[in-house]
């Protein structure tokens, strides 16, 4: 209301501004260097102009375009650290929520209470009750299961002309509704695999072939038959694993290994002929994809990984290039026999979710590796072995509820402390040679 009350007002703003976007309450330094932005502008602009440039100068500072997480003085290359309390809400509330820490949680930082680990089982456990870690289940299924890679192909209209992109942004959001009530009714994660339930508005349940389904709304339907179960029945799986023109078991196999079981095949030799190559007709009629398979896998080279792959993809052939079920194939009945790795034989979908479930682990490491990912920022290394293993067990004892994985990831020494890199010693090579 007056020229005198300008100058506390910015360092109001300032002051509000400033924590919301370092994530943490400022202090007198921080104050002290943002104030000069206003000073200089608002003497020549007025008082508005002062607030944008200070403005401009948060979000221009490394404490808003980085999470930093300092080391205590104190600490020494190559040993580690705890993450102060304030560091550690911006770490959880990231990997929970997708954004800044609320105000609850910057006052518990501020108490020390994420120091213990009842305190941070509080804070985790109240933010996963909180809508807002939908954020998780939409940002880490997304990345997780490849949900973006639904856009990479496009099902040819000459054979699959019903398909449009309508229907493709159905098949993310069933995902996403999937996997956000896994989260919500805190289910094991098994039930990834084995869930006889999805989420289909009327549009996506025409395509299943599912009825009784109307609007545009999606709904929880459970499914009339056992054909589909969990994401190895769900469009978005099916249509990023083939091709444009037909399906592609080598893909799909490739993708329940690499995504799911965490072991993908290596990268094939150089020189190794297209599956397309492999022939196009036989006695007058098209090949089907498991003939040209097999006429691929003569190849001893091609066969050691096929043979892993091929029957995984083989089971799930029943699904076309667009999800929907199918029995034949250029005319021809669908053969879909084959061996698991461990010798089951497997024939459908059904059988496959059987012999994924004899042996879980896998699946159970590799989602709590994925996870413990997407929690930390970086990339899993050899040395998180144990920690992803006793995480595993843990869970195991509680029937592999969600909950407890992440939890688990919360607690770990991972999340709340810091390895200090070690100083690597330099030597001046050039003068070692006199150049």
């Amino acid at each position: 209301t007056s020229k005198a009350d300008e100058r506390p007002c910015a360092r109001q703003i300032i002051t509000r501004l400033g924590g919301e976007a370092y994530r943490r309450p400022l202090t007198q330094t921080d104050i002290d260097r943002l104030m000069p932005f206003y000073e200089n502008e608002a003497s020549k602009n007025g008082f508005e102009a002062g607030v944008r440039a200070s403005l401009e100068a948060i979000l221009a500072s490394p404490h808003f375009i980085f999470r930093i997480e300092r080391a205590p003085t104190d600490a020494r290359g190559g040993g580690t650290y705890r993450l102060a309390d304030l560091d550690l809400a911006s770490r959880l509330s990231f990997f929970l929520w997708g954004q800044p820490p609320d105000k609850e949680l910057i006052d518990a930082s501020q108490r020390k209470e994420l120091s213990t680990m009842a305190g941070l089982e509080k804070q985790a456990r109240r933010m996963l009750a909180d809508p807002r870690s939908d954020a998780l289940a939409e940002r880490f299924a997304a990345q997780w299961l490849r949900l973006q890679d639904v856009d990479k192909v496009h099902p040819d209209p000459n054979f699959y002309p019903n398909f449009d992109e309508n229907i493709a942004n159905a098949m993310r959001t069933e995902t996403k509704l999937f996997f956000k009530n896994m989260l919500r009714q805190d289910r094991p994660i098994l039930e990834l695999l084995t869930a006889d339930y999805t989420f289909v508005n009327e549009k996506l349940a025409k395509h299943y072939g599912i009825s009784d389904v109307v609007g545009p709304e999606f709904q929880r339907v459970t499914y009339p038959n056992a054909s589909r179960r969990g994401i190895l029945g769900q469009g978005t799986m099916l249509v990023q694993s083939s091709l444009a023109n037909r399906t592609s078991p080598v893909l799909r196999g490739k993708w329940v290994m690499e995504v799911l079981m965490g072991t993908p095949p290596p990268a094939p030799p150089p020189n190794v002929p297209l599956l397309e190559a492999s022939g196009e007709s036989k006695d007058g009629r098209l090949l089907t994809t498991r003939e040209r398979m097999e006429i691929h896998r003569q190849n001893p080279t091609c066969n050691s990984c096929h043979r892993f792959m091929d029957p995984i993809g083989l089971a799930l052939d029943n699904f076309d290039v667009t999800g929907r079920w199918r029995e034949r194939e250029n005319g021809m009945p669908l053969d879909t026999n084959g061996d698991f790795y461990d010798g089951s034989k497997i024939t459908s979908s059904q059988d496959l979710v059987t012999a994924l479930m004899k042996r879980p682990t896998p699946v159970v490491r590799n989602f709590t590796e994925n996870l413990m990912a997407y929690a930390l920022g970086r990339r899993v290394e050899y040395y998180d072995g144990p920690t992803v293993r006793a995480i595993a067990r843990s869970a195991e004892a509680n029937n592999y509820k969600i909950s407890s994985f992440i939890l688990g990831v919360v607690k770990s020494d991972a999340f709340r402390m810091r390895r200090v890199e070690a100083e690597k010693e330099t030597t001046d090579t050039t003068k070692a040679s006199g150049r």
